[in-house]
């Protein structure tokens, strides 16, 4: 019967359209993880690529979607997760906290004395990667051609000198009882204020962030008269610049059971994936695995490897769900470190728009 023929036709094509928007959802939205390779790379939600969706760029739809939520904060390192754009603007911000949020650092050493066997240049290359504990948001960029001044310039000072100690019992071969300030740490590095800083920054103590770095080690006679002018730069310049020891992300890992996983099979299951991932649960009288908290996974693929496993579970990863690490160096708290990188952030659009206008203008 031709009218028969014509809905049971329908019927399939609905459901094949139906699968196919389901496989689109999925290329859109997730990144799997196969056997030999990773797939769905690639942004692909641009305007026009995909029938039945729209695209187009709405500010609104994006207020919806943009989230941020701190999972763990404390004043060396934050967890957060970005939810709801694009790659390319989640690797933008973790550039800037690399390379382009400014901090303060030693720039200029000039030693008076050195008779520590040290050179010189090793020694001020180790003075200019210490951590400074100022606030750069608090000086301006400091003039290559000029003086420094109170606005622009950190002065701190290294004086030791190593002396036997005289308390020290004859029979003893231990350095630390023999000689005194033969270990020279960070520690020893005083702030000499310039101008009104003493005023200024009476609340705060500025010094190097932590006071147990060793910069060298001497003996008796030897010494250090060392003189170091600090100034504001970015990580673009220098690696000593960076506020951050590490700054980076990684995206939501989603693992879904395909079928029931039970017995033995469930146990092997739960072994390959990270703790905490995999449990299992008492389902009449056996042992069934369920997944508890995909995130803890760090995607090994282990899984892949068990022939009579890799078919029961599906791995991926959410495109748009990136979950950003940020361990600062001490010099500024994570949160106001991320907080100066949507400010630069805002600087380099707000600056692209006015080139944009004035090429117009033109």
């Amino acid at each position: 019967d031709f009218f028969t023929l014509y809905y049971s036709f329908s019927d399939s094509l609905c459901d094949k359209m139906a699968a196919t928007m389901k496989n689109v959802d999925e290329i859109r939205n997730r990144v799997i993880l196969g056997e030999f390779g990773v797939k769905n790379v690639h942004t692909t939600d641009f305007p026009g690529n995909y029938p039945g969706y729209d695209d187009s760029w709405d500010m609104e739809k994006f207020q919806k979607n943009f989230r941020i939520d701190v999972v763990q904060l404390d004043e060396s390192s934050m967890e957060f997760d970005m939810v709801g754009i694009d790659a390319a603007i989640a690797n933008a911000f973790r550039r800037i906290l690399l390379a382009e949020v400014p901090t303060m650092a030693i720039e200029k050493v000039f030693i008076y004395n050195n008779t520590s066997i040290v050179q010189d240049e090793v020694l001020a290359h180790r003075l200019g990667l210490i951590p400074i504990k100022a606030d750069p948001r608090l000086f301006e960029y400091r003039n290559t051609e000029e003086e420094g001044s109170e606005i622009d310039t950190i002065q701190l000072q290294l004086k030791i000198k190593c002396s036997r100690n005289p308390r020290a019992s004859k029979d003893s071969s231990d350095p630390r009882e023999l000689y005194l300030n033969h270990m020279v740490y960070s520690r020893d590095i005083k702030w000499v204020p310039i101008g009104n800083q003493a005023d200024v920054f009476a609340d705060s103590s500025i010094g190097p962030v932590h006071d147990d770095i060793l910069i060298a080690q001497l003996r008796p006679g030897q010494e250090l008269d060392i003189l170091m002018h600090c100034v504001k730069g970015i990580g673009k310049d220098h690696a000593k610049f960076s506020p951050v020891a590490t700054a980076s992300y990684r995206l939501l890992p989603e693992i879904t059971l395909l079928e029931p996983v039970e017995g033995e099979k469930a146990e092997r299951l739960k072994r390959c994936f990270s703790r905490g991932v995999i449990d299992l649960e008492d389902v009449n009288g056996k042992k069934v695995a369920k997944v508890v908290n995909s995130r803890l996974d760090t995607c090994s693929r282990e899984v892949l490897r068990h022939d009579d496993l890799k078919n029961m579970v599906k791995l991926g990863r959410v495109r748009d769900h990136f979950i950003f690490t940020v361990e600062s160096t001490g010099i500024l708290p994570p949160d106001v470190l991320v907080t100066e990188a949507v400010k630069v952030l805002m600087a380099k659009c707000q600056r692209f728009l006015s080139e944009l206008d004035s090429t117009d203008m033109e």
